[in-house]
């Protein structure tokens, strides 16, 4: 649904870990619009797929120890990887069993395969409903920190732009629902 032209277009200076090819192979899109959502998110959360691994500046623990199986890499090693910036140690748990992959006791797999990382992706998009708004995606990516008065509200219009951006290169309506 998306050409490798429209790739290079939408993340011009992306790093060799993010190829066409593994993003072609593991994501898959019900519209045009639906992927102009998602990759204006992937964009924001990885600087343009130019990030593997979470900025550790804004880096926390991500570890619900209430959680059954724990974190039994450690509290301090589920912040984000990957193209959506899969944090949290319930994330790598859900994603890798959904995969068939053990991501809660590895989840450097993520940052080292550039398969998984896409893979991820995919799984995560699964979970969005097809009625979802583009505000809709951000409360779920990360909602409690940029909606309503959240720290990092500067960062919704970040991903607004983006989504703007990428639906002028894919030739669609970016519609309503934007800010979150």
């Amino acid at each position: 649904m998306i050409s490798r032209t429209e790739f290079e277009q939408i993340f011009p200076g992306h790093i060799a870990f993010y190829s066409y090819d593994d993003f072609a192979e593991f994501t898959s899109f019900r519209t045009r619009r639906e992927a102009a959502m998602l990759l204006a998110n992937v964009y924001h959360e990885t600087q343009g797929l130019t990030l593997i691994e979470e900025e550790p500046r804004y880096r926390q623990v991500y570890c619900d120890r209430q959680r059954p199986y724990g974190c039994p890499a450690g509290a301090a090693r589920y912040f984000g990887r990957g193209p959506v910036q899969l944090s949290w140690n319930w994330n790598y748990k859900d994603a890798g069993d959904a995969l068939g992959l053990d991501l809660l006791n590895d989840p450097d797999l993520v940052a080292r395969d550039p398969r998984v990382a896409w893979e991820t992706v995919g799984w995560f998009w699964s979970s969005v409903p097809p009625n979802a708004t583009f505000a809709d995606i951000n409360r779920k990516i990360n909602g409690p920190q940029e909606c309503n008065g959240g720290p990092f509200k500067a960062s919704v219009q970040s991903r607004i732009s983006a989504y703007r951006r990428i639906s002028d290169i894919l030739g669609v309506s970016p519609g309503g629902g934007l800010s979150c």
